[in-house]
């Protein structure tokens, strides 16, 4: 059965500790959203991140979104514990764009999201 239209609205706002995270260079937001368990999966400049999200935390809080930052959130997707959820983000740390897909699980009655796989869009990766 569908979500009602105010939980797709709590994924967004949820979703958004994602984004005011990437764009301070903080991830003092993110971790509202992120379990502990949370996995990374995806390929930065090329080179394949995957395992904790601690691994997030640690590019957010060491480059900062900087001032052309740009994010949409869109939901895709609410079910009644599930929800899926696209991070377009343009500009961050001044080069790199990506496409992040976020998977959310409702667990005592709060949206956190359990993994987050992202493609870098090919004309922004540095190759080393």
């Amino acid at each position: 059965m569908r979500a009602e239209l105010k939980e797709y609205q709590a994924v967004e706002a949820a979703a958004m500790n994602f984004v005011k995270s990437v764009a301070e260079g903080d991830s003092t937001h993110a971790k509202k959203l992120f379990i502990d368990e949370a996995v990374l999966f995806g390929y930065l400049d090329g080179e394949l991140e995957h395992g904790s999200i601690e691994q997030f935390y640690h590019n957010v809080d060491t480059v900062p979104g900087g001032e052309n930052f740009k994010a949409r959130v869109d939901v895709l997707d609410v079910e009644e514990t599930l929800a899926v959820v696209r991070v377009l983000e343009e500009g961050w740390g001044g080069r790199i764009d990506f496409t992040d897909i976020l998977l959310l699980m409702k667990m005592d009655g709060e949206w956190k999201c359990v993994a987050k796989a992202y493609n870098q869009n090919s004309n922004t990766i540095q190759k080393k």
